[in-house]
């Protein structure tokens, strides 16, 4: 499945997996956490000892499949068909995101996904249906990349009650707060860093003793699994500092609270879906089904984003929270927000058409000139070849063969120059960008413009044979 390694059914081989396990061994890794997150937004765990995890990537570890029915504060809601504690569930690591974990020396962490008994994926195992679902994006020719922003408000539990105290203080986004927390945050930036989580940035929000951190986009799966994984370092390397990070919704009623904003982009074969377009905000149709869609489904989908009554301390008006089932550009209060401010949202579509006309311009000037040049320095020759009986539809032949050939040919390494120039400039221009960007290799497109090249290049031949027809033999084969 995308952006899954586990096999879809159990027992399964495991072999590809013994060099990670080698690698967390070497590591000094002794117990491996395995978690999931239950449809409440709780991180769910089990643990084995590191030379039990081979046995728990074949044929899993045991669990009730009672949480897929279990609320914020742990109290089962039977449904019709999942919520008994009857029967038994596998749980089977995936040995490809096994990680070491720098806050817990000694532990490593993996995400599993949820097998039944008789080793059939079970219907209910969340992580197996973000795959189903983003495999079915892939089958409509979207594939999808995102990144959840974490923001979580820093402190520890007042001493006698269960208050909460602020660890620091300082304006919103000051450089006071990042001066109180400077070493946390770079202890914290380089956990994540070993762990293979590429950080984007880090700073000081809004709230009390608040704290931001983004991280680059991936696949929807990975996406997620990037998410338990940084939580779960922030709650680990605060421990360690004596604090408590708190991912609460709102932890002070009369505050703005914390979000977990999702960054997403769509890009089909044509490249974003969100940008270049005739729609509204330079959206595609692509991009303008999709919103609609996610719009469409958002009722529902508060109840897994916001599963605890403290959300809604949040979502309201002037909380920074999207409260309004609508989207925007720029709008921190709609559910979807539309991103402008970097250069990946810019509406460079009329540019990239601009400069294809050029280079075509261009193109069929050089082929022209070529063409032409050519027939005037070899037009004797080809007088010559008239004159010794050679038939004018080999003459024409030739002439565009020649300019043909030389037209595919630079066609073809201007492709090649084309896409390294691409992932070069990707390269080099990545930091500017919100969401990382891939390079996009628009074939259609690249089709049409090769098409348009060879045509003008045969077109130009074709008339250089007229010419060529028009020559007077007399007098170019005369001594000069």
């Amino acid at each position: 499945m995308v952006g899954m390694a586990t096999m879809d059914r159990i027992p399964a081989d495991v072999a590809a997996g013994e060099g990670r396990i080698e690698r967390l061994e070497r590591a000094g890794v002794e117990l491996v956490e395995l978690s999931f997150v239950d449809n409440a937004g709780i991180t769910r765990v089990k643990a084995v000892p590191l030379g039990r995890l081979a046995a728990a990537a074949s044929t899993g570890v045991g669990a009730s499949p009672c949480f897929e029915t279990f609320g914020s504060d742990d109290v089962m809601v039977p449904g019709r068909y999942l919520g008994g504690p009857d029967g038994d569930l596998r749980l089977v690591p995936d040995l490809d995101r096994a990680v070491a974990l720098v806050g817990a020396p000694g532990w490593a962490w993996a995400p599993v996904d949820k097998f039944t008994q008789d080793g059939a994926r079970f219907v209910a195992c969340q992580r197996a249906f973000a795959a189903r679902q983003a495999a079915a994006a892939e089958e409509r020719g979207l594939t999808l990349r995102m990144a959840i922003e974490h923001e979580w408000i820093l402190g520890g539990a007042a001493e006698g009650t269960e208050g909460f105290t602020a660890a620091f203080e300082g304006p919103a986004y000051g450089q006071i707060r990042l001066e109180r927390v400077a070493g946390y945050a770079r202890e914290l930036v380089v956990d994540l860093l070993a762990q293979d989580i590429a950080v984007e940035q880090f700073h000081p929000e809004y709230a009390t003793a608040q704290l931001e951190l983004s991280v680059a986009a991936a696949d929807p799966v990975s996406a997620a699994d990037d998410a338990v994984l940084v939580r779960h370092s922030v709650r680990t390397r605060s421990l360690r500092h004596g604090w408590r990070a708190s991912f609460a919704p709102s932890v002070d009623p009369d505050g703005a609270g914390s979000g977990a904003h999702l960054h997403l982009s769509v890009h089909d074969g044509e490249g974003s879906a969100m940008s270049g377009g005739a729609g509204p905000a330079g959206l595609r149709p692509p991009g303008e089904a999709f919103l609609a869609g996610v719009l469409r489904e958002l009722p529902a989908l508060v109840a897994v984003g916001a599963g605890h009554p403290a959300s809604f301390l949040r979502l309201q008006p002037s909380r920074w929270a999207g409260v309004w089932q609508c989207w925007g550009v720029e709008t921190r209060e709609t559910a979807l927000d539309k991103d402008q401010s970097s250069l990946a949202a810019l509406n460079i579509r009329g540019l990239l058409t601009l400069n294809a006309a050029y280079a075509l311009a261009m193109a069929a000037t050089a082929i022209t000139v070529y063409v032409f040049g050519l027939l005037l320095q070899r037009r004797r020759e080809y007088v010559t070849m008239r004159a010794l009986g050679v038939r004018g539809g080999l003459v024409r032949a030739l002439l565009v063969t020649e300019a043909g050939g030389v037209a595919v040919l630079g066609a073809a390494a201007g492709v090649l120059a084309g896409v390294a120039m691409a992932f070069f400039l990707v390269r080099v221009l990545r930091p500017s960008f919100v969401l990382r960007p891939v390079v996009v290799l628009p074939v259609g497109d690249v089709a049409i413009l090769t098409g348009l090249v060879v045509a003008v290049s045969v077109l130009a031949a074709l008339a250089a044979t007229v010419l060529v027809n028009r020559l007077p033999a007399t007098e170019l084969l005369r001594d000069e």
